[in-house]
């Protein structure tokens, strides 16, 4: 029995108002139809092969790895991670449309959006009962797929061009079971239009209401180099601007959090490179 199911029960046994049956029908038949392409989708991607990470190279880059669990990383991304997560899944999900659509992007390139991106995915994948799905949105200069040592596969554009029919056919499974990942794919010259496609709106519902249960990460280019990571911050619920202490001026930052106004509903902001020690707001996460 549905969870939709079980509330009208209830509330019949309660002498409660019934609501509308054909509501509840439709609905439940939905949620049915998403379950059941999920599984789908599973199967297919649980056939392929799994991609492995090196992770003595990841650590050394700085990255967070399985045997440092309790390191000072670690223990940041936990704190960084939290207000994403209760705002994906948790008691503010209902406030916030496509709560778990998460974009990371920075005002100008160098300052740490995907060495975020990938720690935050890393992170979130490690608790028990998350799951995330890292895509990677920065098509003119892909970089998860670099770090990650992943080779080159088709991805998203082929995806949004129409050259792979399905999506899950660009889903990468990995060594942790709770990651998955989507390459950028091959560069195109229209690749801001493919981004900004309504192809690519149909895709951000689907992965909001499809896999309601999966946190996407989105890691896109920098805001004041390109206008794709303003379009794509259009289709998120959440985003998360990454600042190098230091280092990016105060009226860059402002300008690009200008862009973000009329996009996400929730826009906080990550300060990186950073020589704070945690008790002094190390990462500086905030809200605007």
């Amino acid at each position: 029995m549905s969870t939709i199911e079980e509330a009208l029960k209830k509330a019949e046994s309660q002498g409660k108002k019934p609501i509308d049956q054909d509501l509840v029908s439709s609905e439940a038949s939905v949620e049915a139809d998403h379950q059941d392409a999920v599984e789908v989708d599973n199967k297919k991607i649980a056939d392929r092969q799994v991609e492995t990470f090196d992770w003595s190279s990841l650590k050394d880059k700085g990255y967070i790895c399985p045997d440092q669990s309790h390191s000072k990383l670690a223990e940041e991304y936990r704190s960084i991670k939290r207000p994403l997560v209760v705002n994906a899944i948790g008691a503010r999900k209902k406030d916030i449309q496509r709560s778990n659509l998460i974009l990371i992007t920075s005002s100008v390139p160098g300052e740490g959006k995907t060495f975020t991106s990938i720690n935050l995915a890393l992170s979130i994948s490690a608790e028990f009962d998350k799951k995330v799905l890292l895509i990677d949105a920065d098509v003119s200069k892909p970089s998860v797929s670099k770090v990650l040592g992943i080779k080159r596969t088709p991805g998203l554009i082929e995806y949004l061009e129409g050259e792979v029919e399905d999506f899950a056919d660009v889903i990468l499974q990995t060594e942790i079971n709770g990651l998955r990942i989507v390459p950028a794919g091959k560069r195109h010259k229209y690749s801001t239009e493919l981004l900004a496609s309504n192809k690519m709106v149909e895709l951000a519902k689907e992965l909001s209401e499809r896999y309601a249960d999966r946190i996407v990460i989105f890691d896109t280019p920098p805001l004041l180099a390109t206008t794709q990571a303003e379009v794509l911050a259009s289709l998120v619920g959440q985003v998360v601007l990454v600042i190098a202490a230091q280092s990016t001026p105060q009226n860059i930052v402002m300008e690009s959090v200008k862009k973000l106004e009329d996009c996400a509903d929730v826009v906080l902001t990550l300060l990186n490179k950073t020589e704070r020690s945690l008790d002094t707001n190390y990462y500086g996460y905030g809200r605007y």
